[in-house]
């Protein structure tokens, strides 16, 4: 095949298997605080001591500096993410608000390190197949650029049923698109023969709950779904490595790059459409919600906003407005 070597049918089921998994367990712990705690705490206390020394050690593909911070990371940004949808006085912070902007901003950065520097590199390193070049550099430009996109925290809100959602109504499917396309890229181009689950089905196990099951939480869904999958491939590097389950990246030169410009074109369309709205809206990326004229950021808002309490106000009433930006802006359909 054009991006990895065969596939074999055990393969395909087990991408399933983990696509499933991965969802399922997004929505245990996005509904129940005892279960996120339960797998974003104490799980990880465990494995920390008694685990990972052992199986993510020195030698082992999961044994580089990346994965330990990025491990990290992802967990610190679960835990963030729960202190502003349990503590009220959090979620109304504007400085609080900022976190998950930077924790998602650090996780890019990261990868785009990581990126740079797989650029000159060839053969094995860290129990890992390099094939660095152009590619690696490209991708990196639409990962800053994908960082520099994010926008709208200022407007991030707790959804008001009982799941008690990080809901961001600004960040819309075209950015999320873009953040996917990138971060596939990244994967394929630094850990390449990973990248069968780590860039398929986990990507994948944060955009469909994104865009069918909590609309307006796909950060919260990536932050579960990555530290869900780094504790698991840390505690077990071999599944995909060498088990019979393991798909190894076919390495080819031209699908890097095809790969990579795929992820630059669309971060750049992003970033020109960004920069479209801020000049001819006049909004203020680090103060304002961009996208309040757009038809799918209003859906959002409608649907998880806390209900007025205006006395008089009829039983069920959905909001329609928002203190964070002006609302009589015409609505259009993205």
């Amino acid at each position: 095949m054009f991006l990895f070597d065969s596939i074999p049918w055990q393969s395909w089921v087990m991408w399933f298997v983990v696509l499933g998994a991965l969802i399922a367990l997004n929505e245990v712990t996005r509904r129940w605080k005892w279960a996120g705690l339960a797998f974003f705490v104490a799980l990880p206390l465990v494995l920390t001591v008694f685990v990972w020394p052992t199986t993510a050690g020195e030698g082992s593909s999961t044994g580089t500096w990346f994965h330990w911070v990025k491990v990290y990371s992802a967990l610190a940004g679960c835990l963030g993410f729960m202190l502003l949808r349990y503590v009220d006085k959090l979620s109304k912070n504007r400085w609080m608000l900022l976190f998950p902007a930077l924790i998602l901003a650090v996780n890019i950065g990261e990868a785009v390190i990581r990126d740079f520097q797989v650029a000159g590199l060839q053969g094995m390193h860290d129990g890992v197949f390099m094939v660095g070049g152009a590619w690696n550099y490209m991708n990196g430009v639409a990962g800053i650029l994908n960082a520099l996109t994010i926008c709208g925290w200022v407007g991030i809100i707790v959804s008001r049923d009982k799941s008690k959602d990080m809901i961001w109504p600004d960040m819309l499917w075209f950015w999320i698109i873009a953040y996917d396309l990138w971060n596939f890229a990244y994967v394929y181009n630094c850990v390449g023969d990973h990248s069968f689950y780590a860039g398929g089905a986990l990507l994948i196990s944060c955009t469909i709950p994104a865009f069918f099951l909590k609309k307006g939480a796909w950060l919260q869904h990536r932050a579960h779904t990555l530290a869900l999958w780094m504790m698991f491939t840390m505690a077990f590097p071999t599944f995909v490595s060498s088990s019979r389950f393991a798909v190894d990246s076919s390495h080819d030169e031209t699908a890097l790059f095809v790969v990579s410009a795929l992820s630059l074109a669309a971060n750049v369309a992003v970033a020109v459409y960004q920069v479209r709205v801020i000049v001819t809206r006049r909004r203020n990326p680090l103060r304002d919600e961009l996208f309040t004229h757009l038809r799918p950021y209003r859906e959002v808002l409608e649907a998880n906003a806390p209900l007025p309490t205006t006395t008089g106000a009829p039983a069920g009433a959905v909001p329609t407005t928002r203190p964070t930006g002006p609302q009589d802006e015409p609505l259009v359909t993205a």
